[in-house]
């Protein structure tokens, strides 16, 4: 900033003072470094509470502020507005793809459930198809079974039947066989045919 130096005039020494010899002229102020003092660090005020100095400090105030005014508008406000404006238009998109991506999740579970519902119905109407057809099959199975079991059994029976008429047709000649040789060890000679079919025929009808 432009700083007018203010200067204190000091009135000359109305009397005269008697100087030693080799002494500085009055009003002539030496240091120790040989450079005369400033009248600013001579009062001891610091310099921008020095009223003298206010006209300037406030001129560069007002042109620091403008020009900070002019940085803020022109440069630093829509700097920082676009970024905002970005970044809500970033947020307003991540909203909206959010609830997008809920509404098909929606959907794709909505999807699967009824399609695990409909897979389930499916599965029960085909257990049950499988189950009723699993009846009727072991149904007509088990009437096969008894029926070649019945023909098998029907062929036995008539088997057993056969083998006895046989083994009964068998029984007279059997007999005789049997008459012929108890006669022939008891009495020593042969009884004729004749005679052992009629004694095997009043046995049979004994025993009847």
């Amino acid at each position: 900033m432009f700083v007018t130096s203010a200067f204190a005039q000091t009135a000359p020494e109305a009397t005269e003072t008697h100087e030693a010899p080799g002494a500085a002229p009055a009003g002539e102020v030496h240091t120790e470094t040989g450079v005369p003092h400033d009248d600013a660090h001579a009062t001891g005020v610091f310099p921008p509470f020095d009223a003298s100095t206010y006209p300037s400090q406030l001129l560069w105030l007002v042109i620091t502020f403008g020009l900070f005014y002019l940085l803020m508008k022109k440069v630093l406000v829509p700097r920082v507005g676009g970024i905002l404006e970005q970044r809500h238009d970033r947020i307003a998109q991540d909203l909206d793809e959010a609830a997008r991506l809920k509404t098909e999740a929606d959907v794709a579970v909505e999807t699967y459930e009824r399609e695990l519902a409909a897979a389930r119905s499916k599965a029960h109407t085909i257990g049950e198809t499988a189950r009723e057809a699993a009846k009727s099959k072991a149904a007509v199975d088990r009437a096969a079974i008894e029926a070649e079991l019945a023909q098998k059994l029907s062929a036995a029976e008539t088997r057993i039947g056969e083998i006895k008429a046989q083994a009964f047709a068998q029984v007279g000649a059997i007999a005789e066989e049997t008459a012929t040789a108890i006669v022939d060890q008891l009495i020593g000679s042969k009884a004729s045919a004749d005679d052992i079919k009629t004694a095997i025929a009043a046995a049979s009808s004994k025993g009847a």
